[in-house]
């Protein structure tokens, strides 16, 4: 007989009827169920609560705070000059290096003088022969007034003695300034820097005729020490810092705020330079303010044509808070908010509102009060009106620690 089949039947011979002892151990089957439902149900309800997420927050101190924008700007000469031939003639040499330094004055070009030589010449001849004509027509004007009293000439010759006198005197000054002017076209023969600066490349050779009609461009002159960066400003930008100041949150620097530049490879500009010019008008095209700085160029490593970042300095925030850019946040509609922790641990949400960036930082001028303490790690886990955990307590970017 299969094992199957004798446990049945053992199990039916030893089942009691329900009249029988099976009906008195009932109560003994329950209370042991019992007991353990109600150590179930007691360990439910000792469960230890949920754990505070652990946060990092920094305390932050109203200070002022530099305020600074950053531009594109690009690279220009101080002065640029060019050098014309002013006058008529053929070019003999060159007198300078291309690429070179050059002095205000300091010959460049030279242009075949020999003309101007002569009718320089010719002036000064002229010139002698009417001081010689004025002289004596004076000595005749003189004789004549000494024997008008004796009656020996009359009014009319003494008249026109006079008349010629002066005639000539006149002569003599166009005979001088015709002297001067064939001096100075002389002097034109030799073309000189107009300026100090670097002297490019030589725009036409030796031997060509130049000046004719009009001025000939010879070369240019560039004066790079100082330079010159020009960037443009948003107008929107100046009206926020203009209604800034009026309301006492910053106060602005002044007409020759500092520039800073860095160079295309991210290399700060070691020397700083000041704003030298700002546009009284705004460009209806691009609705920015025209701005340039001078900055020292001693060393000619900033070149004209060069694209370079602007730092400029807009003045200080009069009383603002550094905070972490990871701290601020925005909700749907863009304004931005801190999450803080108050005296009893307690997650606060704060609308901010800013004013920039300092360094890694926001800059908040509105919404916050000294000491406030504000998340800076932990924020997925931070709930508002839920207590939170501090693991370490830091200073902000630049607030107190």
């Amino acid at each position: 007989m299969p094992p199957e089949t004798h446990l049945s039947r053992s199990a039916k011979k030893c089942t009691p009827s329900p009249r029988g002892p099976a009906k008195r151990f009932a109560p003994l089957l329950i209370a042991p169920a019992a007991v353990l439902l109600a150590s179930c149900g007691a360990s439910n309800s000792n469960k230890a609560p949920a754990a505070a997420p652990v946060v990092t927050v920094v305390t932050v101190e109203p200070q002022q705070v530099p305020l600074t924008a950053q531009f594109v700007g690009r690279l220009s000469a101080y002065r640029e000059a060019n050098v014309l031939a002013r006058v008529a003639g053929v070019l003999l040499k060159r007198r300078y290096k291309e690429g070179a330094q050059v002095k205000a004055g300091q010959p460049l070009f030279e242009i075949d003088p020999a003309p101007y030589r002569a009718a320089l010449d010719a002036a000064l001849a002229a010139l002698a022969q009417a001081k010689a004509n004025a002289a004596n027509a004076a000595v005749t004007a003189q004789r004549d007034r000494a024997l008008i009293h004796a009656h020996l000439v009359s009014e009319q010759q003494l008249d026109t003695d006079e008349a010629a006198a002066r005639s000539t005197a006149a002569l003599v000054k166009q005979a001088e300034a015709n002297v001067e002017a064939a001096r100075i076209n002389l002097g034109y023969t030799n073309v000189t820097s107009p300026i100090n600066g670097i002297a490019g490349e030589q725009q036409v050779t030796e031997g060509a005729l130049v000046g004719q009609g009009t001025p000939t461009l010879l070369t240019t002159v560039d004066q790079i020490n100082p330079i010159y960066v020009n960037f443009n400003e948003p107008a929107s930008q100046q009206e926020e810092l203009t209604a800034a100041a009026e309301a006492g949150r910053i106060t602005l620097a002044g007409p020759q705020a500092q520039v800073q530049l860095t160079l295309p490879d991210g290399t700060p500009y070691g020397q700083p330079g000041h704003l030298d010019f700002r546009a009284a008008s705004v460009d209806p095209a691009t609705g920015t303010i025209a701005l340039r700085g001078v900055i020292p160029n001693a060393d000619h490593r900033l070149l004209p044509g060069m694209f370079v970042n602007v730092r400029l300095s807009l003045g200080r925030a009069v009383h603002a808070f550094l905070v972490p850019q990871a701290a601020v946040q925005r909700d749907n509609s863009g304004s931005a908010y801190v999450l803080t922790v108050n005296a009893e641990d307690t997650v606060v949400k704060k609308a901010v509102k800013t004013e920039g960036t300092w360094g890694t930082d926001w800059i908040v001028w509105h919404g916050l009060a000294p000491g406030e303490r504000i998340i800076v790690s932990g924020i997925q886990n931070a709930q508002t009106g839920k207590k939170v955990t501090l693991r370490a307590e830091t200073g902000a970017g630049g607030a107190s620690r």
